[in-house]
């Protein structure tokens, strides 16, 4: 076939909502894109792990370590699956690290605030992981497929995050007046860069159009945002914490919240490379991933030996 018929299978595919496999032809612009959206999910995952980590030797019980262990270590799983996904387009997950590493490639904007207290451990589950949630569950339609494969699982896990975060919140809201304060402080600090997580406002998203046009993106950036504010008011109600909003109410002819803007100029510092843990993070990537240099040396001198072996 000719690339135009080549192009016309592809657009019929995409048209009748069905799925693009790593052998089906596909344009370049759609491949790239692909992978762009891929692995900044990946490294969002493996990036997520640090400001949680940090807690998991600090938790005040056994309990609440082996929860957290538990959780980091999902996210190192989901990582793992987004980045298999990656390679099926033709880009190794060495690739991948590198361009991390080195600048050239982003991961999501929430994780470049720091974990300052333990509520934050229960204020990232409830609120970032609930904004993946509403991110990545229409991401289970996807158009390329081995994604959108490995984001049911992925849903079902953050899913368990978001309610293991929302108890701890209504543990400590339980308890003393200064644990209800480490979480309503927490609540102040990570709402606005929960709703950022999203992305850039529709009229200045460069990529939103072409990716729904596409079905990498099922909803809009707005249309997310809308959607986590609408998920998050009632349940803040439950805990007894106030979103730091004063715009923030209920629209009757909409039947939505009415909702304040980001600080956007904020938003753009920050993907920029000039959050408050930039630096912080992608340094202890870079030092995770020279650490490892001899587990990776040591695999492929081992897959060798045993190649050889198994010629002679």
């Amino acid at each position: 076939m000719d690339e135009h018929s080549l192009l016309a299978s592809f657009e019929s595919t995409i048209g009748r909502h069905e799925r693009i496999e790593p052998r089906d032809w596909m344009p370049e612009g759609y491949r790239k894109t692909v992978v762009r959206q891929v692995a900044q999910h990946a490294h969002s995952e493996i990036i997520g792990m640090q400001p949680e980590g940090q807690w998991i030797g600090r938790a005040p019980s056994l309990r609440r370590k082996a929860i957290l262990l538990a959780k980091v270590q999902d996210e190192a799983g989901h990582g793992l699956y987004l980045y298999s996904a990656c390679e099926t387009l033709g880009v190794s997950r060495a690739e991948l690290t590198e361009m991390l590493i080195e600048g050239r490639q982003k991961y999501s904007s929430i994780f470049n605030y720091p974990a300052l207290s333990y509520a934050d451990v229960g204020t990232i589950g409830w609120l970032v992981d609930g904004a993946a949630i509403c991110n990545q569950v229409p991401l289970c339609r996807t158009s390329y497929g081995p994604y959108g494969r490995s984001m049911i699982r992925i849903c079902k896990e953050e899913s368990f995050h978001q309610r293991q975060g929302f108890e701890l919140l209504a543990t400590m809201m339980r308890g003393t007046d200064e644990q209800r304060a480490m979480v309503q402080e927490s609540v102040d600090r990570f709402w606005w860069p929960a709703l950022m997580m999203f992305g850039p406002p529709d009229d200045d998203s460069p990529n939103t159009a072409q990716s729904m046009a596409w079905g990498i993106k099922r909803n809009t950036n707005d249309d997310l945002r809308q959607r986590m504010v609408d998920m998050t008011v009632p349940q803040a109600a439950v805990l007894g914490v106030t979103l730091p909003d004063p715009d923030l109410k209920w629209n009757e002819e909409r039947q939505s919240y009415d909702f304040g803007a980001p600080d956007w100029d904020e938003f753009k510092a920050v993907i920029s490379g000039n959050g408050p843990c930039n630096t912080q993070r992608i340094a202890h990537r870079r030092r995770a991933h020279e650490d490892g240099a001899w587990v990776r040396e040591a695999a492929l001198a081992f897959a060798r030996r045993s190649n050889e072996e198994s010629h002679e």
